[in-house]
């Protein structure tokens, strides 16, 4: 497989920045990289508060049924939305960034 293909598959399907990392592009890599990480570090405690609650429900001897799942999760429902829109946007931007620089190298 050719070096761009390789970089756009690890882009694409690892983690954006792997791309740029695997050909040479470091900063870009490495920025990518921590970039999704924290937006992945944001997903998780958001997950987390909102099943803290829950479980401790759960756990005290509580059934927890639909509607109080949903009554949990609403409040913070922009806030998922955000972290995916931003996850999604920068994986937009490593795959567009991957693209223009092919096209760079096949111009010169």
């Amino acid at each position: 497989m050719k070096r761009p293909v390789i970089a756009l598959l690890l882009n694409a399907l690892l983690l954006p920045g792997a791309g740029q990392l695997y050909l040479g592009r470091k900063v870009k890599g490495i920025t990518l990289i921590m970039a999704i990480n924290l937006l992945l570090l944001g997903a998780l405690f958001l997950i987390l508060k909102i099943m803290g609650p829950l479980l401790a429900a759960q756990l005290g001897g509580s059934a927890i049924t639909a509607p109080q799942l949903l009554a949990q999760a609403q409040p913070y429902a922009p806030w998922a939305k955000l972290l995916l829109a931003a996850f999604l946007g920068l994986w937009g931007y490593g795959l567009l960034d991957l693209l223009s620089a092919f096209r760079a190298a096949d111009d010169q």
